[in-house]
Parts: C-alpha cells; structure tokens; sequence
C-alpha cells in the first residue's frame, strides 16, 4: 500500500454479523485513527457486526508531520480497498483531512455513504472554498460538524433530486473542529464525542444495512 499501514478494528462487543460491510476509517491532517470520535465510532460500529478498518497514511507511518499530496492520499485509500478485497457493502468515515480524501475517492471505490467528520470547508489563507468537492461526492454524505469550528460549515442543502448525492448536516453544540469543549459551554469531550459517534454510526448503519439487505 505504499507505506500505508491498514488494521481492522477488533469488535468491542458482540453483535450480529454483517456480511461484507466494512468501513474504513480516514484520520486528520495531523492525528490518527485513534481520536476519541473515531474510536467510538469504531465501537459503535463493531457492536453492530460491521468490519471496521482503520487507515493511517504513509506519511504518519513515517513519522512525518506534512501530509502527502491529495493524488497520493487518494491513491492510498484505493490501494486499501484492494487489499480489504473491495467489500461489496463499504462505507466511508473521515475526520477532516480525512474526509477530503474520503468524498474524492467515494464513487471510484464504489463507497455507498460517507461520513465527514469535521470537513475542513475553508481552508486558510483565504482560498477557495472546498464545497465543490464536498458536493461532487456522488454517494449520501453526512457532515458532522462542530458549532465553533474554525474551518466554518457548510450550508444545509436542499434535497436534490438524486438522494444518491444529499449532503446532509448535523452541527454538535459547543464543539470545536477538533471536538473538543471550552468549560463555558457546559458540555464535556465525552458529550460530544457520544453525540457524533452515535449520530455518525446510526446514519452509517442507516445506509449499509439497507445496501446489504
């Protein structure tokens, strides 16, 4: 996988099994998989018998702190498809960077849902905005986004008329990008964290099972 490194989730709890749903996990700019949203995702996830795969990128794998370039980020998550042996049911859940990765390469790896975690919508600097390739996903997208993220949200949109492309929206209260709180905001890193890995794995799982059924 050119330095990638690829793991499945153990499952955390037993449930029924799902044969041939998997969701690979995509990480930030400048963390892992490992992040508390993503790892109760994972459990969630696991919980309901679906194969959870966790992608780190080469350059995290090699101790570097700068991301690779978007075309071999993408190349990557295809490779990883491969090897996970291209699910018949796969989904999609990134934080951030991740998410960016995720939405580009959705309908080549033949994902059926997307779930954003925190989609990084304005870059710095004042380039432009990144909701062309948030639109241009081609399969269900949910976006989780924190109220004060300093990357901004992205507009509610109207339902088109291919449910194939929604974007859908949900804004979890006090958090910030990264999900993390300010004690003024009277909620806690678990609060936040258990809203969007519920919200993100049940809109998941919505798609999924209704693909494998």
């Amino acid at each position: 996988m050119d330095g990638g490194r690829l793991r499945t989730v153990p499952a955390l709890a037993a449930g029924p099994t799902r044969p041939g749903a998997t969701v690979v996990l995509l990480h930030g700019a400048g963390s892992g998989t490992d992040t508390p949203v993503l790892t109760a995702l994972a459990g969630r996830l696991t919980a309901a018998g679906v194969r959870v795969a966790a992608l780190e990128m080469p350059y995290r794998v090699a101790g570097r702190r700068a991301p690779d370039r978007p075309a071999r980020l993408d190349a990557v998550l295809t490779a990883a498809i491969e090897v996970l042996g291209r699910p018949a049911v796969l989904g999609l859940a990134g934080a951030s960077m991740g998410s960016r990765v995720a939405v580009r390469c959705a309908r080549a790896v033949g994902a059926r849902a997307v779930l954003a975690l925190g989609f990084p919508l304005l870059p710095p600097g004042g380039r432009p905005s990144r909701a062309p390739e948030l639109a241009g996903a081609g399969v269900p997208v949910l976006v989780v986004q924190g109220e004060r993220d300093a990357f901004g949200t992205p507009e509610p949109a109207p339902a088109p008329a291919d449910p194939a492309h929604a974007v859908s929206l949900h804004v979890v209260a006090g958090a910030d990008h990264s999900f993390r709180v300010r004690l003024r905001d009277a909620r806690t890193v678990d609060d936040v964290t258990v809203e969007a890995a519920d919200v993100g794995a049940t809109w998941l799982l919505g798609h999924l099972l209704a693909a494998g059924a």
